[in-house]
């Protein structure tokens, strides 16, 4: 599992190849990941935006922006949580993803950014 904290906001990720999505032949490679953001703060946050580089093996780079995670922009409380899963194809079988949510600090409006820590996306072959 990854994990990375920011602003008192703590973000982990953990990974899972997905070899019935997956057509090796066709260089299609699904992985899912579930990603839990913990509000260790003191005030209520809310995730506005999310912004993913994503790296294959085969050398291709995509950047993936848009409004909130899986169609929502939770508002998180101190102490509480907010948990998603959602997916990524590659074209080889190992790649990597990182990137950052924009929040909003609901006590004073202010916008910063939460890095999303570096994970991988391996398929379990690739690893023997």
């Amino acid at each position: 599992m990854a994990t990375q904290i920011t602003d008192g906001v703590k973000v982990s990720v953990e990974t899972v190849y997905q070899p019935e999505y997956s057509n090796p032949e066709n260089e299609h490679y699904m992985f899912a990941y579930r990603i839990v953001i913990e509000n260790l703060g003191d005030y209520s946050v809310q995730l506005l935006r999310r912004h993913w580089y994503i790296f294959d093996s085969n050398g291709t780079r995509r950047e993936v922006e848009g409004e909130g995670v899986v169609g929502v922009q939770p508002i998180i409380d101190p102490g509480e949580q907010h948990e998603y899963v959602s997916g990524c194809n590659l074209k080889s079988d190992m790649g990597t993803m990182t990137g950052t949510y924009q929040m909003l600090r609901e006590f004073d409006g202010s916008l910063f950014e939460v890095k999303i820590p570096k994970f991988d996306l391996i398929a379990p072959h690739r690893l023997n």
